[in-house]
C-alpha cells in the first residue's frame, strides 16, 4: 500500500513536468528535426540522428518551460489555461525556472557537443527569440503571429544542420514550409479560443478582428504561399514525384480547408482547418523524407 502511495504523487509530479514543457509540442519539433535531418542526410547515421533529436528535444522542452514561467499571470487569466501546473500552483515558479534553464543549457551543450555547434547556435537562437522577441510581443503588436513562426521553423532547419553541418537551399526551403504552414495553422487556433486570448491580454488579430473575416483571409493567403512553396523542392530535383504529387494535394486540402472557414467562420470550420493542417505537417514530412530516401 506504502509503495503504491508514494508511486501515485510521483506519476504526478512527472505528468505535471511533461505538461510544463508542452511534450506534445516537443513530439511535434522532433518528427519536423527529423524530417529535416532525414532530408538532408546523404547516409544516415543513427547515432547522430539520436543525438540531435534528444538535445533538440531538450531545447524545445526548456523553451515551453520557460515560456509558461513568463506567462503564468496571463495564463491564470484564461479559461484553456488555468490549469497548466504554474498557475494552479502544483510547480512553484522557482522550480518551473530551474528546471527550464537547466533542460535548455543541458540541451543546447549537448547539441554541440554531440552534434555540431551551428546546431547548437541554432537551438539557442529558437530559446532567445521566443522567449524574449515573441512572448512579450504578443501583449504588443498583432505582427507576433509571424515573428513567433520564426524560431517555430528552425527545428527541421536544425536537423539540416546536424546532417551537413552547413545552412543551405535545401535547409531554407524546409524551414519556410514550417514558417508558412504555422500561419494558417495558428489563425484556426487563435479564432478557437479568441475570447481567452483576450481575457489574457493578448493582442492579436483573432481579439480585434470582431467577425472573423481578416483571420480567414490570412490563412487563405499562407495557405497559397505554402502551397508553392511547398511543391520547391520537386522543382528543384530535391524529391521527385511520389512528393510532388502529395505536397500538392495535402496543399489543396489545406487551402480548401481555409477557404471553407472564409466562407463560415464557426468553431466548427476552425477546428477543422486546425485539424486539417496538423495532418498537412505530418504528411508532408513524411512525403518529404521517403521521396528523399528512394
Amino acid at each position: 500500500m506504502t509503495s503504491i502511495a508514494i508511486e501515485a504523487p510521483r506519476r504526478h509530479v512527472v505528468s505535471d513536468y511533461l505538461e510544463l514543457s508542452k511534450s506534445r509540442i516537443v513530439f511535434m519539433v522532433v518528427i519536423t528535426t527529423a524530417a529535416g535531418f532525414l532530408f538532408a542526410a546523404t547516409k544516415v547515421d543513427p547515432f547522430l540522428l539520436l543525438h540531435t533529436l534528444i538535445g533538440t528535444a531538450l531545447v524545445a522542452a526548456g523553451t515551453n518551460a520557460l515560456n509558461q514561467y513568463v506567462e503564468r499571470a496571463h495564463d491564470a487569466k484564461m479559461h484553456r489555461t488555468r490549469t497548466r501546473p504554474l498557475p494552479a500552483g502544483r510547480i512553484t515558479p522557482r522550480a518551473a525556472l530551474l528546471f527550464s534553464s537547466a533542460i535548455a543549457i543541458v540541451g543546447t551543450l549537448y547539441l554541440g557537443l554531440a552534434v555540431n555547434w551551428l546546431t547548437a547556435f541554432l537551438g539557442a537562437f529558437t530559446l532567445t527569440s521566443y522567449i524574449f522577441v515573441y512572448t512579450p510581443l504578443k501583449r504588443v503588436s498583432t505582427i507576433c503571429t509571424i515573428i513567433g513562426a520564426i524560431p517555430g521553423a528552425v527545428p527541421p532547419l536544425m536537423g539540416w544542420t546536424a546532417a551537413t553541418n552547413e545552412l543551405a537551399l535545401g535547409g531554407w526551403i524546409v524551414f519556410a514550409i514550417l514558417f508558412l504552414w504555422q500561419l494558417p495553422h495558428f489563425m484556426a487556433i487563435s479564432w478557437m479560443y479568441r475570447e481567452d486570448y483576450a481575457r489574457g491580454g493578448f493582442v492579436m488579430l483573432s481579439t480585434l478582428d470582431e467577425n472573423g473575416a481578416a483571420v480567414a483571409r490570412q490563412a487563405i493567403y499562407y495557405s497559397l504561399a505554402l502551397l508553392a512553396v511547398s511543391v520547391t523542392p520537386s522543382l528543384l530535383s530535391m524529391t521527385g514525384a511520389i512528393y510532388l504529387a502529395g505536397a500538392a494535394i495535402c496543399g489543396a486540402a489545406l487551402l480548401a480547408a481555409s477557404i471553407r472557414f472564409f466562407f463560415d467562420r464557426g468553431i466548427r470550420n476552425a477546428r477543422s482547418l486546425f485539424m486539417i493542417s496538423n495532418l498537412y505537417l505530418l504528411t508532408v514530412m513524411l512525403l518529404l523524407v521517403i521521396d528523399a530516401r528512394i
